[in-house]
């Protein structure tokens, strides 16, 4: 009787000491791609051009985990003790990763080197938790078994975390608190290990572990509960004035900020619009082309507005009796809701996208949009974000600019923001000179906005018109464009030419995003 109490004593400690291996496995698997997934998004959110970011981050990454998976054949005696301390530091590494990255970047001139150190740090410790967990798993398998079942797991977890991160994380909890999470759950492992192989590490090893664990644990559980004070203070940091709102979608970081009487929009921290002059940039972007199609004798015009979820571009368009219908296409739900309802952007648009039975909203993706043809429009819009990374960067390309085309009745009007032809020269000619590809011909012009600086725009037509850069009258009243203005605005000083025509943009080459990052680069914007 007494050989069979400790023969099932035994099975029961092994049963628990292999569930315990396989549920480390699982979650190393998981807590790996996270941890990638959240510094490269993170790290692209603020710098822009995610294929770049996420390129070297994976290259970095899996470089990393290369060199601890050959370091850990140094790691010989006390295994399970080398394993639990590993996983400890990189449940701190990796919890607070997030928070550190925001923390460089708003108060350091260091965000590279921090971006570096944290992903290369957690690589390695996590290059050495495979090898490690398939030698312990060996003690009750063979070799072959042990390889199969601790690569199956593994990738079985790094499944569940790519589909989990853009569906379930990154919209209900963002970065910052993904991070935090994902810090818990990797000291998980650290806690179920020393528990279940406790009397092979030691009284002393145990008390450090266990004491190690409950301050981590205590640490990143205060950042989680206080995590939205902490965004809240940063954002502070980050953007001007006092913040209104804050909001993470799946799609972007959406904050509205107040400085006495100036409301301001950013997305994914780029500066979307200025209440105190954000007319003279959306007069600019409306009313040429509206004037020209009113000049002809237009009426019931059909308006296309492709971005411009804050419905100041809808303002201007429907002070012009003779616009029929205006559809306006925004990606983000949560950017059209916010320009129905919060009360500060309500005043600012005029309740352009609430009052107005002439208006229809679509929150689509402006390219699926196009390429539906579902009817034709007298003037299309691009009030589109600038190109700052590669799914933006396909809304200035040869391919996009066809969509728009085909989608405009003859006679019909396009007319796009195209960035600053001071801070991004090479970006600006290049969308105009895409735009002037697809239609034949295209029409620039630029006008000074403070809280952007110069800022450029390309118009086109659908046969090619030959534009002169006047226009004979504004039939509404504006607050700073007119006909001079316009005759102005389309004179390109010498320093703002191109010495070179730069390329043509399309969806294989998307140079648009190389020139736009570059531009902006010099100027330190």
């Amino acid at each position: 009787m007494m050989e069979d109490a400790v023969s099932a004593a035994q099975e029961r400690t092994r049963s628990r000491e292999i569930f315990a291996l396989v549920y480390s496995v699982f979650v190393a698997g998981l807590c790996s791609i996270v941890y990638e997934l959240l510094i490269a998004t993170t790290v692209s959110y603020f710098l822009g051009d995610s294929v770049k970011y996420f390129s070297i981050t994976i290259g970095l990454y899996m470089a990393a985990m290369g060199i601890g998976a050959y370091c850990s054949k140094y790691a010989v005696a006390n295994l399970i003790r080398t394993l639990i301390g590993a996983e400890i530091i990189l449940g701190l590494l990796g919890g607070f990763s997030i928070p550190l990255l925001y923390l460089a970047y708003s108060h350091t001139n260091i965000f590279m080197p921090v971006y570096a150190g944290l992903t290369i740090g957690i690589g390695l410790l996590i290059g050495l938790e495979i090898p490690f967990l398939t030698r312990l798993l060996e003690k009750y398998d063979s070799l072959r078994v042990s390889i199969a079942h601790v690569l199956a797991l593994d990738y079985l977890g790094a499944v569940f975390a790519t589909v989990a991160f853009p569906l379930l994380l990154l919209p209900f909890f963002g970065i910052f608190k993904t991070g935090l999470i994902f810090g818990l759950i990797n000291m998980s492992i650290g806690l179920l290990l020393v528990w279940c192989f406790a009397p092979e590490l030691g009284a002393r090893s145990r008390i450090v572990f266990r004491g190690l664990s409950v301050l981590i644990i205590g640490a990143i559980g205060l950042g989680f509960f206080f995590s939205n004070s902490i965004l809240k203070v940063w954002s502070n940091d980050v953007y001007d004035g006092r913040i209104l709102h804050t909001e993470r979608t799946p799609y972007q970081q959406i904050v509205l900020s107040k400085y006495r009487e100036d409301l301001r929009l950013y997305l994914d921290g780029n500066l979307q619009f200025s209440s105190i002059d954000e007319y003279r940039y959306h007069e600019a972007l409306i009313h040429p082309a509206v004037s020209t199609l009113v000049a002809e004798g237009r009426t019931d015009l059909s308006v296309l507005l492709l971005g411009g979820g804050d419905g100041l571009a809808v303002r201007e368009v429907t002070k012009y009796p003779q616009v029929g219908r205006v559809t306006l296409v925004d990606l983000d739900p949560a950017i059209t809701d916010l320009a129905r309802t919060n009360p500060h952007v309500l005043a600012l648009n005029e309740r352009s996208l609430v009052d107005s039975e002439r208006v229809r909203v679509i929150n689509q993706d402006a390219f699926a949009f196009l390429g539906q043809r579902r009817t034709q429009f007298d003037l299309i819009v691009g009030d589109l974000p600038d190109p700052n990374n590669t799914d933006l960067a396909r809304l200035y390309t040869e391919e996009f600019y066809r969509l728009v085309k085909s989608n405009l009745s003859p006679g019909g009007v396009f007319v796009t923001q195209a960035t600053s032809p001071v801070f991004a020269n090479k970006a600006f000619w290049a969308i105009h000179r895409t735009v002037a590809k697809v239609f034949g011909l295209a029409h620039p012009y630029h006008l000074l906005i403070p809280s952007f600086g110069d800022w450029g725009f390309s118009m086109a037509a659908n046969p090619p018109l030959k534009f002169s850069g006047k226009i004979t009258a504004v039939p509404i009243e504006t607050k700073f464009f007119d006909a001079q203005a316009f005759e102005r605005m389309s004179i390109f000083e010498r320093d703002l030419r191109p010495d070179s025509m730069p390329s043509v943009s399309s969806i294989d080459r998307p140079i648009i995003l190389k020139y736009y990052l570059e531009g902006w680069r010099h100027w330190g914007r």
